[in-house]
Parts: C-alpha cells; structure tokens; sequence
C-alpha cells in the first residue's frame, strides 16, 4: 500500500475488525478518502487472511477454499494494516490497545468486532465442542473428521450454521452419522413449503434431527440432554447461540442486554458519538425491530459507517441508515441449497428457490464480498446500494 503523509492536523480513523463489515467500512474509507493528507485510516485485524464465515461449513469438512489477504485487497489505497488482538479500548482516552504491547489513538473508531459462538452458557461445550469462528477452528474439525473414519458427530443448534454444517458433513462424510439437535425445527424462520424442502433435504442426506431438546452438558464422548437423556458423539459442532466481545462494555460504551453498542440512526455510539459501530458488535434499531447479524446487512453497515464519516469530516450532516432483509439462503451440500426470499423485517414471502438453481444463487452470494470490496476499492459509490426497505424501516422522528 502507499505510504501516506501526516500533518499536524490529520484525522485518525481507526477500524477494528475485519470482517465483513469491517472490510467494508476501511476499503470505503481508504476509496473515499485516498490522497487526502488529512485522513488516515488504520484497520486491525489478527490475521491477514479475511475468515468467509460463509464458507467455514465447507472448510470443515476438509474442502479447500481461497486465501484471501487483507493487505494485499488493500494495496493501492492509504490505509494501514496493523496485525493483532485488539485487548483493551479507551474511550475517553480514544486510545486502542493491541496485543498488550502496542497503543494505537483514534480522531474516529470504527468499532466491528463481531460475534463468536457462545462456549459458555453451556457447561463443556469450551472444552469438547468444535466451533467455527475461523478458518482454524475450520480447519480443526476437518482434521478430526477425516480421522474418524466412523463414529457419532452432534451437531449442537439448528440455525443457518447448524443446518449447512450438517448437510456438508453429512455429504462430504457418508461414512458418519450426523445428529442435529435443536430446541426449534431447522427452516423455522422461513415459509412452510422451503421448511419442508430443507427438512426433506436433510432427510434424504442421512442427517437425524432431533428439534424440541436442549442440551445441558457437552462431555468428552457425549452431550446431555434437559431430562437427563445422554447422546454418544465422537465429535461436536457447536452452533448455537452467538456472544460479542466485552471490550465495549469494558471501554464504558452504551450496550444492550448482549453486549452490542448501541447506536442512533447514523450508526454512532449514543454515548460517545466519535465511535461508530457496524455489523454484529452493533445494536442497529431499524422500524422493524434490532438488526440481526448477516453478510447481507454487515457490510451495507460498514459502507453507511464509512460515509457517514466522510460526511461529518467534510461538515456534512450524517444520514440515517436504512435497511432491509432480501433473501435467506442455505446451501443443503455443493449441489442443493434452499433459498427464502424474505420481505424487509425478515419475515417470509412466497417465492423461494430450491436445487440446483438455488445452489447457484448462494454461490454467487458466497462469493460477492471480495470482488465487492475490490469494486469499491475503484467505484466507492458501487458498495452503496441496497434495500432500504420502505415502510419497514422506517422510524419515527428519524431524518
């Protein structure tokens, strides 16, 4: 990347986290921003490889999928790649703390560092269950599998994650049985003929779903059950429920009963307004209700953010975010998926895809993010489109 010149008064943006949302605010930032020697922007990360979280179901069952590095995406912008753990903010100092041993200071904080699966509500599931929040933690269970040969793999939740997972494992390992154990019935969210299509799928995969039982204990060769019933598993995936970091509780940031910052219509903390928040660390209230964490509404988050920032450099008035749900897919193997078309808040409309068709279509989904970003990278105004949802989102007194 090039090498950008400071002056006395140049205004630190500081993105943590770089996920989809993250990538999204620092390439829009860098886009919008490139030759001005007013503005620096710095994105931190641990790793230089970006995690497609949408993909990791396909890395666990041991298939390769592409490396894709952070900086090199960022070459030929003026932002500044720092590699490290994010360990401490200040926000009154407006200093970050990374790796213990270095400090950062932000004008600006871009805060985007999303969720993990929950390893703590659930006795054992931190010391017997796999999970996937990386490619490593991919690239463990896909270790594993493959020395099974055969056995019992427990599939703990049976959300999006946990519904992908079990058809892949179950398609790519014929030789394994795939338990999915779930308090609601996989697809519960969509209409009844997709739900159908996707439990038939998992049927005919050789997947046993078990909906209406909670686990209560993971223990090395078995999960417990409410009611004490006990399920042998050789190896468990744990999908269920998701935490954000509490380094912006810590920091003394306004949070929900989740941990999420929480913010006004322009994606601004609303106790410290030279703080936004993006994607899944964020508390995002939209006329419908508080966003959910997806690719789908992160990114626009990450992209609104960035703008919103240029705007109030430039001594413009940041606009409120607007956004809308468009669509649920879910992959059911490599040639299977079910997709739910939904209406802004979510809910289910009638048209859906399935098969091959709709296995296409969460291909093309999957693999949007990083052309996107190289897009915005040389269009800045290409990232900036997406549903607004009308009536949806809408919220009173917003302007």
């Amino acid at each position: 990347m090039t090498t950008q010149r400071e002056t006395a008064t140049t205004h630190h943006v500081l993105v943590l986290g770089a996920g989809y949302a993250g990538m999204a605010a620092a390439i829009q930032l860098a886009a919008r921003t490139k030759g001005r020697e007013d503005v620096r922007v710095t994105l931190v990360n641990p790793q230089e490889r970006f995690t497609e979280r949408l993909r990791l179901h396909m890395s666990a069952t041991g298939q390769q999928v592409a490396e894709l590095d952070i900086p090199e995406l960022l070459e030929g912008t003026d932002a500044r790649f720092v590699r490290g753990w994010v360990t401490a903010v200040d926000a009154d100092a407006k200093t970050v703390r990374v790796d213990d041993d270095r400090v950062l200071s932000y004008d600006t904080l871009v805060y985007g560092l999303g969720s993990v699966a929950d390893v703590a509500t659930v006795p054992g599931v931190e010391d017997h269950a796999y999970t996937l929040d990386s490619a490593q933690d991919a690239e463990l269970l896909a270790d594993r599998l493959a020395r099974l040969g055969r056995g019992t793999v427990v599939i703990g939740g049976g959300g999006l994650t946990g519904v992908e997972s079990a058809a892949e494992i179950a398609e790519q390992h014929p030789d394994l049985d795939v338990v999915l154990l779930s308090r609601q019935e996989p697809g519960a969210a969509m209409g009844p003929r997709p739900r159908a299509y996707l439990q038939a799928a998992l049927e005919r995969l050789g997947v046993k779903v078990r909906s209406g039982v909670e686990v209560v204990k993971v223990l090395p060769g078995s999960v417990e059950l409410a009611g004490g019933e006990s399920v042998a598993a050789d190896a468990v995936l744990w999908t269920s429920g998701t935490r954000v970091s509490p380094l912006a509780a810590a920091a003394g940031l306004a949070v929900d009963e989740r941990g999420r910052v929480v913010t006004d219509a322009t994606l601004r903390s609303v106790s410290h307004p030279d703080v936004y928040a993006v994607g899944d660390a964020a508390a995002i209230r939209q006329g419908y209700g508080v966003m959910h964490g997806t690719c789908q509404g992160g990114m626009p988050t990450g992209v609104h953010a960035a703008v919103s920032i240029v705007r109030a450099l430039d001594g413009r008035r940041p606009r409120p975010f607007r956004f809308g749900y468009y669509h649920t897919p879910v992959s059911l193997g490599r040639n299977d998926a079910v997709v739910q078309f939904t209406h802004p808040d979510d809910s289910p409309r009638r048209v859906y895809l399935t098969g091959r068709l709709a296995a296409r279509y969460k291909e093309t989904v999957t693999a949007s993010p990083w052309p996107t970003y190289g897009r915005m990278k040389k269009m800045p105004a290409s990232g900036a489109f997406w549903p607004r949802g009308g009536r949806f989102t809408r919220i009173r007194g917003a302007r």
